[in-house]
């Protein structure tokens, strides 16, 4: 018996062990899944003593089980349900019931901007036409190139993010199974880079081993190693594969607090994980490197922005009075070199238009709302894929762009083997103005042409933005920009600035020398590099 009093207790303690270094559970009560992991070892143990104490001893002495003792064990009893009776309250007492406030405010006050003067004008160099599962397609393709490595891993998710300045889709090189990882112990050989502005451009980099990654086993395997590095009592979530400026692999994992009870979980710094070395730091959000692009996780966002919209006038708002929510989708877009999480809004009850849309920093959380009514995303895409019905392309999400600054969705039109056929541009503020071409430039011109022939196509005036220059070139190149010619070029007359045009909007492009007279127009823009709109070479007078 003596051993047993032993063995018994140790048994469990090995078992809770073991069940702690393969699971790697949050263990702070703090938080939901905390509670619930003490919640469930206390309920075990107080249960198993509970037995022990009254039925278990007795079964050894005779054959029929009686608990008559059983009112010995109600402290047992008592310390198995405490655990779940606090659970609840918590969870009742963090309930927008009490905090409606906090619910609104924990995404703050969005400021309202002018868009045609704060959204960048589009650039035809830097639109991201290809999404996710182009990219993961893409890196497929890359890997299917080396017979040998394909057999031993297998991609990760792709990540959008911006690396010295290009941006470009991270898509880690994970371990296929537990034998391959045995066989690489030493880590998958690095990871795809596919550029998220041309499909041309893949490349396969492998001048660093992904060692700790979430296919790895033991103290490799990714969120072990960071529960077992310092994280046991922190919420974590959005584990995010990122680059640095000299290439070099990262694992950004978003650390998280509740700001009532077991609700509003707030994003509240990150651990960054060095993926060759497991070394890893801890930083809050105001210390983040300037190489991550993202912090905040999606659903956090997006759950933040529809509180604040729903609870606009409190709880109890039956009026549905200034409510709005998200549109269906989302994306992950930049600006002036930041990283945002883009979605469009809309009236509670309202069908296919939007009031306008909102673009949340991802690290620092700043929104910015921009009120343009028109139609929704979902609305935009049927209408592009109305406009190539006969070919029967699917439009990818759209993006928000700035064309002659008015706001218009960007999409991609795709076959069914995901591959991109054309492109279109969808005014948001008459989604029946729709441009498509087999180049982004014909898609652009396309678009323009079908925009000046519909009367009252845009509600925003941009008379003060739209800037008319003549003058005489200094310098003239073009380059191949995926399937596009695009031409830049500096004026004598602002040699501060760099103006690019794609070959579409003028055939006079291909003739233009230095020394020749233009004119141009374009949107007003305090940045370097800017992209016209118009272009007209004064040396030609042919009609």
């Amino acid at each position: 018996m003596k051993k047993s009093k032993i063995l018994i207790p140790l048994f469990l303690i090995l078992l809770l062990g073991a069940f702690i270094f393969a699971d790697a559970p949050n263990l702070n009560p703090l938080y939901r899944e905390g509670l619930s992991f003490w919640g469930f070892l206390i309920t075990a143990v107080s249960l198993f003593l509970w037995f022990w104490k009254s039925g278990v001893r007795k079964f050894t002495r005779q054959t029929n089980i009686e608990f008559s003792d059983l009112k010995k064990g109600r402290v047992f009893f008592i310390a198995a349900a405490a655990p779940w009776v606090i659970f609840i309250l918590v969870s009742l007492f963090s309930s927008v019931l009490f905090h409606v406030d906090q619910y609104k405010n924990q995404m703050p006050e969005p400021e309202n901007r002018v868009f045609s003067s704060d959204v960048q004008a589009i650039d035809i160099s830097q639109l991201p036409v290809v999404d996710k599962s182009l990219a993961s397609l893409l890196a497929d393709k890359k890997l299917g190139e080396k017979p040998s490595l394909g057999s031993q891993v297998a991609l990760g998710e792709p990540t959008i993010q911006k690396v010295n300045n290009k941006l470009v889709w991270a898509v880690p090189l994970l371990h296929s199974g537990f034998f391959k990882w045995i066989s690489n112990s030493g880590g998958t050989p690095g990871y795809i880079l596919v550029s998220a502005t041309n499909p041309k451009d893949v490349d396969y980099v492998d001048s660093y081993a992904i060692k700790y990654q979430p296919n790895a086993y033991l103290l490799d395997n990714l969120q072990r190693h960071v529960r077992f590095s310092g994280g046991l009592f922190t919420g974590l979530t959005d584990y995010s594969f990122e680059i640095n400026d000299e290439g070099k692999p990262y694992w950004v994992v978003t650390t998280y607090k509740y700001l009532a009870g077991y609700s509003l979980p707030e994003a509240d710094g990150a651990i960054i994980i060095d993926a060759a070395t497991g070394k890893s730091e801890k930083y809050g959000i105001g210390d983040i490197p300037g190489w991550v692009d993202r912090v905040q996780p999606v659903d956090f966002v997006m759950t933040q922005i529809n509180n604040r919209g729903n609870y606009i006038h409190g709880l109890f708002n039956f009026s549905n009075k200034d409510k709005f929510e998200t549109s269906e989708g989302n994306a992950i877009v930049y600006n002036n070199g930041r990283c945002y999480l883009y979605t469009g809004l809309t009236s509670v009850g309202a069908d296919e238009s939007t009031t306008g849309f909102i673009m949340v920093d991802m690290v620092t959380k700043t929104p910015y709302r921009y009120q343009i009514s028109g139609a929704t995303e979902y609305a935009a895409q049927q209408s592009a894929e109305g406009k190539v019905q006969n070919m029967h392309y699917r439009a990818s999400f759209p993006l928000i762009t700035n064309v002659d600054g008015r706001p218009a969705y960007f999409m991609t039109l795709k076959d069914d083997g995901g591959l991109i056929k054309q492109y279109a541009f969808v005014s948001v503020t008459d989604y029946t103005s729709v441009g498509t071409g087999e180049t982004i430039g014909s898609a652009i011109s396309n678009y323009q042409s079908v925009v000046k022939n519909v009367s009252g196509s845009s509600s925003i005036d941009t008379g003060d933005q739209e800037q008319n220059l003549q003058g005489t070139i200094d310098r003239i190149s073009s380059q191949i920009v995926g399937e596009n010619t695009v031409y830049s070029m500096i004026l004598k007359e602002q040699p501060d600035k760099i103006f690019t045009a794609v070959a579409d909007i003028s055939q006079e492009l291909p003739l233009t020398r230095e020394g020749d007279g233009v004119k141009i127009t374009y949107i007003k823009a305090d940045r370097g590099v800017i992209s016209l709109s118009t272009f007209d070479n004064l040396e030609y007078t042919q009609k």
